[in-house]
């Protein structure tokens, strides 16, 4: 068996189980927190609890006690808007000798927390229950250890930065971290009131409460740099003030989707907070980051296909991301980044690390489908939008990316785009299963580079005839037919080098020499959503993904059972995700198999119902579903994760055959379908241009009815 490099592949470490198999997660642009039920912050399982800013660790400790002992959890949960955490708590027996003096349950605590503009604002409200008199001894043990998030991951330095002597008034205490890089990071935590006690480890503060009487204790904590100066003087009711204000205008734009079946509902409720927490208060404004607590930054691949999951009823994440990564588009050959003119960027970090080269991913370019993904969802959201003016502007943007395709993603001349590692640093597989064992032949040998992705090529068929329309629109006829002529020749060599007619489906990849590894994989689906497949070879991809091999009644695995590296328990070889399922259900309802897609989308309804506040994790384990058990949870997944979060509206799109076309002012639904578990669906406030409709859907014995319920503006319903 081969080995794999940790270091080169930024493997996530798991020597421990992580603490808790419920953490709670928090996240504010680019602040995030991981901590326990009760709120804390230990340095237990996997150690990944604490707030991060900007890829640092700034609060690594935060554990609560009174009378010195942990307090017992009545219970916590996050908003449904994903905003505040809240915790009741109650006091464990106090004793004195053999005399219990507090009983358990005389205190009732009300811990709450949110996350605003680079600060934790934190409340303690405490209530004594009791028939007596109480002194009540609260205290907080805390600590930094500015740990960038490579090193919580697992990895580990030659050498640190240095603390800086710690700064301690009456209710402040603020530490410092002189990076390598130069760069001094802080945390300040701030009291009201002023506590009994407060050093660089601990604070403590002290109430007298008479029987039914509160007390309440605040206490912020701020990141450095200019919000932290901001907000370290801003109430918690203030910002929480300020903070809803904020979300409810996020959110005034998004069409509502219900149904009569409550389970999906949940998971529509939680899929919408988790979406608009990953993308709220980003710098760059309507991007989605990828997944708390791992990814909790700027990734193309993962941004494009969130936008594009998201499109029908949430356009503007789109635009966002598409002016992004324009941006921040390569102009330059630098192998040491994966760096190439016109590239769409893979990944973006702030953190020590980052800035000093010991990753390269402070600006990483390491992926091969993101540039043709940019092109698609440029297309798709024009489509959607007919916001002529935007694509305008992104015009030598798209131009450039092409030119990328055809110059350095096809180096070698023969109609494929491919990819290899430019530098040892990096990434070794550069598509979206990039673990480094992820393409192999059928014997379970890894792929030589440079590998031709099957989904690649999709992506880039649908790009060239993205840009086709596009260039047509602009006024380029004749770049226009260039390019469909070049998708159609693409096409017609995909299937010829591609197709496995023992494996009815797609070879995952071409290996250096041109050579298919016949393995059946999930990445074929990928090929029915950009329309690459025929339609009698769709139907066998679509039977072969849905057969007992790949579906698990929870979802599509990414590997079929029978192939040499099958591990149910890995991340890519045989786990289950909910946007690579997202993706090939839209492929085969495109080619009317929506009774697949029907399938897919209750397989997922089924795991929100079981999951953790019906939160749709990263990635979940390809374990054959079991009667009466949950699905098999993949220790390390990100949750949330924006892409997944993302997958049900995909999928909804998918079975309601729905596609919109803002230019002709339409909305087209063929072949409208709803699996038996969706007896009625309602989407109000579908917003296209100016005007808005309202739809309900209800199945019938071998059909959907659909209805206008409301509309305001000219737009049409198209059935067919």
């Amino acid at each position: 068996m081969d080995q794999i490099s940790v270091s080169q592949q930024y493997y996530i470490a798991t020597k421990s189980s992580p603490a808790d198999d419920r953490t709670r997660v928090l996240k504010y642009g680019r602040m995030f927190a991981v901590f326990d039920r009760y709120g804390d912050i230990e340095p237990l399982g996997m150690g990944e609890q604490g707030i991060f800013y900007q890829g640092t660790r700034h609060l690594s400790e935060l554990v609560v006690s009174l009378w010195g002992a942990r307090p017992l959890l009545l219970s916590s949960t996050i908003q449904a808007d994903n905003f505040v955490f809240t915790a009741d708590l109650a006091n464990v027996d106090v004793s004195q000798g053999d005399e219990v003096i507090v009983p358990r349950d005389t205190l009732h605590v009300v811990r709450s927390k949110f996350l605003w503009q680079g600060a934790c604002y934190e409340e303690f409200k405490i209530v004594n229950y009791g028939l007596a008199p109480l002194v009540i001894p609260l205290r907080l043990a805390i600590g930094a250890d500015f740990a960038d998030i490579f090193e919580v991951r697992g990895m580990r330095r030659e050498q640190r930065g240095r603390r800086l002597d710690d700064q301690i008034t009456k209710n402040q205490v603020v530490w410092s971290y002189e990076g390598l890089d130069g760069e001094i990071r802080q945390t300040r935590i701030h009291c009201d009131p002023a506590p009994e006690k407060i050093s660089g480890t601990e604070i403590r503060f002290e109430s007298f409460l008479r029987p039914k009487e509160t007390a309440v204790f605040r206490v912020t904590m701020a990141a450095s740099g200019d919000p932290a100066d901001r907000n370290h003087s801003v109430g918690y009711s203030s910002a929480l003030a300020a903070a809803d204000t904020e979300m409810r205008a996020a959110s005034e734009n998004l069409c509502l989707i219900s149904s009569s079946n409550n389970r999906f509902n949940d998971w529509i409720k939680r899929s919408v907070a988790d979406v608009e927490m990953m993308t709220l208060g980003n710098p760059e404004v309507g991007y989605p980051y990828a997944g708390v607590p791992w990814f909790s930054t700027v990734f193309g691949r993962d941004g494009i296909i969130t936008a594009l999951e998201m499109l029908w009823m949430s356009p503007w994440i789109a635009k966002g991301v598409l002016q992004f990564l324009a941006s921040t588009q390569s102009r330059e050959l630098n192998p040491d980044i994966e760096a190439e003119p016109g590239k769409i960027l893979h990944e973006l970090r702030k953190g020590e690390m980052a800035a000093l080269g010991e990753v390269p991913f402070g600006r990483y370019y390491g992926t091969v489908d993101a540039t043709p993904l940019f092109v698609l969802l440029a297309d798709a959201y024009f489509q959607r939008t007919a916001d002529r003016k935007t694509i305008e502007d992104l015009w030598p943007n798209i131009r450039l990316a092409l030119e990328w395709i055809d110059r350095y993603g096809d180096a070698d001349g023969d109609g494929f785009v491919e990819y290899a590692a430019h530098s040892n640093k990096g990434l070794v597989q550069q598509g979206w299963k990039d673990s480094r064992d992820s393409v192999f032949h059928a014997d379970g040998k890894l792929a030589e580079p440079p590998i031709a992705l099957c989904e690649v090529q999709g992506y880039v068929y649908a790009a060239k005839l993205a840009a086709a329309r596009l260039s047509a629109l602009l006024g380029h006829a004749e770049e226009s037919s260039r390019l469909e002529s070049e998708a159609d020749d693409l096409g017609a060599r995909f299937e010829e080098s591609f197709w496995c007619p023992e494996l009815a489906t797609y070879a995952l990849a071409l290996d250096g020499k041109k050579q298919p590894c016949r393995v059946r994989a999930s990445n074929a689906g990928h090929c029915l959503y950009t329309r690459l497949a025929t339609q009698e070879r769709a139907r066998l991809v679509g039977q072969t993904l849905l057969g007992p091999d790949f579906f698990t009644g929870w979802g599509v695995r990414t590997l079929g059972s029978a192939e040499v590296r099958y591990n149910p328990i890995s991340y890519h070889n045989g786990s289950i995700w909910p946007h690579d399922n997202a993706i090939v259900a839209a492929g085969l309802a495109k080619y009317g198999f929506k009774d697949l897609a029907g399938r897919i989308l209750l397989g997922m309804l089924d795991v929100s119902n079981v999951v953790d506040l019906h939160r749709m994790p990263e990635l979940f384990c390809g374990v054959e579903r079991r009667k009466g058990e949950s699905p098999t949870l993949y220790p390390v997944a990100c949750a949330p994760q924006s892409w997944a979060a993302a997958a049900v509206f995909m999928l909804v799109e998918a079975c309601l055959g729905m596609s919109v076309r803002a230019g002709k002012k339409q909305i087209l639904l063929e072949q409208p379908c709803l699996p038996e578990g969706l007896p009625q669906l309602s989407i109000k406030g579908l917003r296209v241009g100016e005007a808005s409709v309202d739809l309900f859907f209800e199945r019938q014995a071998h059909t959907v009815k659909v209805q206008v319920t409301d509309q305001h503006g000219e737009l049409d319903v198209l059935v067919s």
